[in-house]
């Protein structure tokens, strides 16, 4: 068995949940004069790859310490939808089964293609990244109910839709693009569609179910498209924590990491070794096929 990384690199360039506090490290002492290095680290639980857990929104859910290993590693599916889903779009659960089998209690990742526009990415665009993801609406959280997914991670900077969060107030010229768009693609306003008893359903409407999410994944994800394996999160065991920094990572058999290796050769990396999604687009075609 080995693993495929498809966790984003964790650096002070990082970017957290806009308004959050990013990583901020710091040597408190040096190998001349104190014969180690140490390093102080600040940071809010929502930068970088992590898993937000059921407090963060449900106040007597779980902390991440309860959350067992068999919950946070089993079977799942990672899923593309980069060729349907541009700046602001809502996809659906009919999109996700079009391209992939889901099995109950599967876990579910959600491709977007948006960790393309992430900090150690060469296309970076963190605008992009952050306010621009597609995202889902009710009927796709209640799909996730009846198949009882086990969690949901997603390649950009959140599991709703940007336009579903504070976000939209934050940046009002980008709620102008979206309104636009909303209009001209689905016939109706960002307020009709979102309105309030909508507001971050992914987080509000979930959680209380147990199905939790994880954002800002990326790292080999482009290897793995419409593809099965299991799928192991792994945060901290955090005592009274609301999320974590997690790291994440599919599981395969040895022969198909050696095919994985041989295509990621081909590939075009990012400065962290990664491969560099937006400049392999045939690793999407090889998905869809």
């Amino acid at each position: 068995m080995k693993l495929i990384d498809l966790t984003i690199p964790l650096g002070i360039a990082t970017p957290p949940w806009p308004t959050y506090e990013p990583l901020q490290v710091k040597y408190f002492k040096r190998l001349a004069p104190h014969g180690a290095n140490g390093q102080l680290v600040t940071h809010s639980n929502h930068v970088g790859t992590h898993l937000d857990g059921e407090i963060h929104f449900y106040t007597p859910g779980k902390d991440i310490a309860s959350l067992d290993f068999d919950f946070l590693a089993h079977e799942g599916v990672v899923v593309d939808l980069s060729d349907v889903c541009g700046d602001y779009d809502i996809y659906t659960s009919q999109m996700i089964e079009e391209r992939v089998e889901v099995k109950e209690g599967d876990i579910l990742i959600i491709h977007t293609g948006y960790h393309h526009y992430g900090w150690d990415q060469p296309t970076a665009d963190e605008i992009r990244y952050m306010v621009k993801h597609p995202g889902p609406d009710r009927e796709f959280a209640q799909w996730c109910i009846k198949k009882k997914i086990r969690w949901i991670g997603v390649d950009c900077g959140s599991a709703d839709h940007p336009m579903n969060t504070i976000i939209r107030d934050w940046m009002p010229r980008q709620a102008r693009e979206a309104e636009a768009h909303f209009q001209k693609k689905y016939g109706k306003s960002l307020a009709e569609i979102y309105d309030d008893s909508k507001y971050q359903l992914m987080h509000i409407e979930l959680f209380s179910h147990g199905i939790i999410h994880a954002e800002c994944l990326g790292g080999d994800i482009d290897l793995l498209l419409n593809q099965r394996a299991t799928i192991g999160c792994f945060p901290w065991r955090f005592v009274d924590g609301e999320s974590s920094i997690a790291r994440i990572v599919a599981m395969v058999d040895d022969d198909r990491y050696d095919e994985l290796m041989e295509v990621k050769k081909e590939c075009v990396l990012t400065k962290f070794g990664d491969v560099a999604g937006a400049k392999n687009s045939h690793l999407h075609a090889i998905g869809r096929t």
